[in-house]
């Protein structure tokens, strides 16, 4: 080991630390040399006894840089003492005492041999990043701690980790080791004001003209390899392509660095420029930890990176585009004090330097569970809370996940591992695709399955602008068969290990010897295998060739451009966004209704549905066969049940309001009558509620029995309302309604006058003045609660006086009612005492 890395002088510390407890927590600054020289150093210490270490780190080029390096340091070559083991790539071999592995490996290591008796250590390395996988393999590694193999030791590495907290999880000691780096001069070359005029600047076009920008000037003003952060492979393509149009000199080299470029391609934006030569490295955050790029003397960093984001409402994840935390951002800092005195442009203000999050959320926060549900079920967890975490996985994603597995088989109703899901489990891969890849063998698809679960599991094929023009899943088979040479431009270093994905995966599988004949047709097979593997996102076109569809999980999704697919009445979606109104549909395939219902004749569920029809004003009624909520076909059923339309009806009429029901006049006088009563102070708590409000609550009891055979809002002219109204009454209250509140009162003309209970100010009785002559008091109801307000007309019938005292008005008002209209209507009395006249209906004629 290299006495100059700074790693060195903690050895002794560390070494001890870890003979007198189990667990330790180092936290080392970038360049520190921790990822090669701790695992060495630990090798020959009296704990490991002929036992291996196995170091994590977050990502593959990592994992293979990080072994190589300390293959190199001991002279070896890979797969001697050092190794590394990934998925697709592996170099180890009986000799193998400290393996490299990406973090993923660590549980599948777990379910093979539980009690990791062979392994000695446990190394987290880059802790900080907080993956899922990360978080999953150090919960179960205290478990086995702590249950299994108490000899078993956990080391967690980090350089920007906030130690407290997981020191404390796992009961450790701290030690914590200086680094060897130098000054780095900070410049935030976008100013407050173009922040805010401009936005964030996390759009392509205005990020990378930003950054191309910077680039141009650190080459300018700097010396040295020059790297760049960027949020992804869309960014880093436009940048590559506008730096190299610019003049630059011939031994500047510009070359990305991410993870779905070749091995090769990777190594060279990795290798020590040659003298004389400069590089310009665009990376993703792939370059952020675990890596060293000698030379870099410039960081240049956009301030973003792109998180997958998980939605449990909708079961779906989205990728983002999201500021980086100020950890992440001083990381990336550290790049470029690494061999001499640096300098680092970050593309925002200082004023947003100061509000960036302290740190990246934790990946468990945000990121799909179905895997960790799977691999916690396959450890006989049901509930997270019997592990230890840092963070624990939220309630509502976990829920989510758990359901998912319920729906693919994988747990039975408690919530137990079936055999299905232990069968899922081994083939080590998303549980979506295990489930695809383990049910197409009873549809002799194994191969193709096997083909699809390699594509789904690794980048597009299409790069990014290709892939959003062609959203169908079978160009991409074509692409890994070779049949599609030309067109769209294809990522040969994803299309590799897609092809070597689906080797590993038959023999995983052991299916397969060749194609074999279907009962399920070529053009459907695709789309029926990825509706296997999503059948919460089987897709049917609200409008043939809209391109608008609604999904089985009830939730809607549009295609993000025009594709030849949206003619299809049905799809299999395997990628789309979460957007909240409608998700865009980036990746799928066509579905025939027949595929549709073999592969799920099991799960195809018939009912009739009976429901109002607000736009024709009437019941419909359809037999539906349904796959989760999406409506796979539907017939008219002719003859509903009558109880059910009776319900559908009366949805429409709470719809619409009582005045759609067949209202007459002495209808609603009954209501009145009713609603009179049952204010009277003696009377109150006596009587049904007959306000239209109340009728409506509860419609159910006295209406919908009476609206049997109605099913269209012209049947409702049948209805008898006003004995629906009295059947709310029982014999008694009918006979005190006619006592209470009467519907007509005698004069003294001799007319049977009606009550006008609708009136808005009070029940009225409207009579001309000569058929009241002889009436002092004014008519009283309600067992004499109420006066009656009597309108008194002429004779004419036009209204002359409006009272509750009828006495006052005789007394007072009545001369000046006689002085206007005696002249008026000379054939009517007008006696000068009415209280004494005879009262009379017509035209009497006068005495002398």
């Amino acid at each position: 080991m290299p006495a100059d890395l700074p790693i060195v002088e903690i050895l002794p510390a560390l070494k001890q630390t870890l003979r007198e407890s189990r667990n330790v927590v180092l936290q080392a600054p970038p360049g520190a040399g921790k990822s090669t020289g701790v695992p060495l150093a630990l090798l020959d210490e009296p704990w490991m006894r002929g036992k291996r270490l196995i170091m994590l780190e977050p990502r593959r080029l990592a994992t293979r840089a990080v072994s190589g390096r300390m293959a190199q340091m001991l002279g070896e070559p890979l797969g001697r003492t050092v190794g590394y083991r990934m998925r697709l790539d592996s170099k180890v071999s009986s000799a193998t005492r400290a393996e490299v592995v990406t973090e993923g490996v660590l549980a599948a290591l777990l379910q093979d041999d539980p009690a990791l008796e062979g392994i000695a250590c446990v190394i987290f390395d880059e802790f900080h990043e907080r993956s899922l996988q990360a978080d999953l393999g150090l919960a179960l590694t205290l478990d086995v701690q702590a249950n299994l193999n108490e000899e078993l030791r956990v080391l967690i590495m980090s350089a920007t980790l906030a130690t407290e907290p997981v020191a404390q999880l796992i009961g450790a000691p701290v030690v914590r080791a200086s680094g060897r780096s130098y000054p780095v001069e900070t410049r935030h070359v976008i100013p407050a004001t173009a922040q805010r005029s401009r936005g964030a600047g996390s759009d392509v076009e205005t990020l990378t003209r930003r950054t191309t920008a910077a680039v141009l000037r650190a080459l300018r003003e700097e010396q040295g390899d020059t790297l760049v952060f960027l949020p992804g492979a869309a960014e880093i393509r436009r940048v590559e392509s506008d730096v190299r149009a610019a003049d630059l000199d011939r031994a500047t080299a510009v070359l990305p660095l991410m993870g779905e470029l070749s091995q090769e391609d990777q190594d060279r934006a990795l290798r020590t420029s040659l003298p004389g030569e400069r590089k310009v490295v665009l990376a993703t955050n792939i370059a952020e930890t675990g890596l060293t790029i000698e030379g870099v003397r410039v960081v240049i960093d956009s301030g973003f990176s792109r998180r997958p984001r998980f939605d449990p409402a909708s079961g779906m994840s989205r990728l983002e585009t999201l500021r980086i935390s100020r950890a992440s951002a001083d990381q990336r800092r550290g790049r470029a004090g690494r061999v001499a005195p640096g300098v680092c442009y970050r593309l925002w203000s200082e004023g947003t330097d100061q509000a960036l999050e302290a740190y990246t959320p934790a990946e468990i926060l945000e990121a799909d569970l179905a895997p960790l549900a799977l691999e916690l079920a396959g450890w006989n967890v049901t509930s997270p809370d019997a592990l230890k975490w840092l963070d624990p996985p939220p309630a509502a994603a976990y829920a989510q996940a758990r359901d998912l597995l319920r729906a693919l088989g994988a747990l039975d109703a408690a919530g137990r591992l079936t055999a299905h899901g232990r069968d899922m489990l081994k083939l080590r891969t998303h549980p979506r695709l295990a489930h695809m890849l383990l049910r197409s063998r009873a549809l002799h698809l194994g191969e193709l399955a096997c083909e699809l679960a390699a594509l789904l599991g690794e980048r597009d094929l299409l790069r990014r602008q290709d892939a959003a023009r062609d959203a169908d899943m079978r160009t991409r088979i074509e692409i890994l068969h070779g049949e599609s040479a030309s067109g769209p431009a294809i990522d040969r270093a994803a299309l590799e290990r897609a092809r070597r994905m689906a080797s590993q995966l038959r023999q995983q599988l052991s299916e397969v010897r060749g194609r074999r004949a279907s009962h399920i047709e070529p053009p459907d097979q695709v789309g029926v295998l990825l509706a296997l593997a999503y059948p919460d996102r089987i897709a049917r076109s609200r409008e043939r060739g809209s391109g608008r569809y609604v999904l089985s999980n009830g939730r809607g999704a549009r295609f993000a451009e025009a594709q030849s697919l949206a003619r299809s009445e049905f799809l299999a979606v395997a990628e789309l966004d979460a957007a909240e109104r409608e998700a865009r549909i980036f990746l799928a395939a066509p579905l025939s209704r027949e595929g549709l219902e073999e592969a799920f004749a099991n799960d195809i569920e018939s009912r009739a549905r009976v429901s109002w029809d607000a736009r024709e004003r009437a019941v419909r009624a359809l037999e539906e066969r349904l796959l989760g909520v999406l409506v796979i076909d539907e017939r008219v059923i002719t003859k509903p049940d009558a109880g059910q339309a009776a319900q559908a009806m009366l949805t429409g009429i709470r719809e619409l309001g009582l005045d759609v029901l067949p209202w007459e006049p002495d209808t609603r006088t009954f209501q009145a009558r009713v609603r009179f009563v049952a204010a009277l102070p003696r009377e109150q708590g006596k009587w049904p509620d007959l306000s239209d409000a109340a009728l409506l609550a509860a419609a159910d009891e006295w209406l919908m029995p009476r609206l049997e055979c109605m099913t269209r809002i012209q049947h409702l002219s049948r209805l008898d309302l006003r004995a629906a109204l009295e059947s709310r009454l029982d014999f008694a209250q009918r006979r005190r309604l006619e006592k209470l509140a009467p519907t007509h009162l005698a004069v003294p003309s001799g007319s049977r006058i009606r009550i006008d209970y609708l009136d808005t100010d009070a029940p009225s009785l409207s009579a001309k003045v000569q058929e009241l002559f002889g009436m002092a008091a004014t008519p009283s109801i309600g067992d004499g609660a109420a006066t009656v307000l009597v309108k008194l007309l002429s004779p004419a019938g036009r209204p002359v006086q409006v009272t509750r005292d009828l006495a006052s008005f005789w007394r007072g008002g009545y001369a000046q009612v006689r002085k206007e209209l005696k002249g008026r209507y000379p054939r009517h009395d007008w006696p000068e005492d009415p209280l004494t006249a005879q009262a009379s209906r017509g035209v009497r004629r006068r005495s002398r």
